[in-house]
């Protein structure tokens, strides 16, 4: 197991997962988001190839929409 930070909680998960794993788990898989790692912005069309390591630190946003 390693740990990593999801918009600063701290979540464990098993070595060489997935983002796009990772973030079916938790539950964002049919949302509408944006994925930075390490304060950079990960395009979508990578989820499923970027697999997470020890102590990265994830940031998931949601657009708001809005006038």
């Amino acid at each position: 197991m390693i740990q990593v930070s999801v918009n600063n909680e701290i979540k464990s998960i098993t070595t060489a997962t997935l983002l796009s794993d990772a973030l079916r788990d938790w539950g964002y898989s049919d949302s509408k988001i944006a994925v930075a790692i390490n304060q950079e912005f990960v395009p979508r069309s990578t989820y499923t190839e970027r697999t997470l390591n020890a102590n990265d630190q994830i940031d998931i946003v949601r657009p708001v929409g809005g006038g």
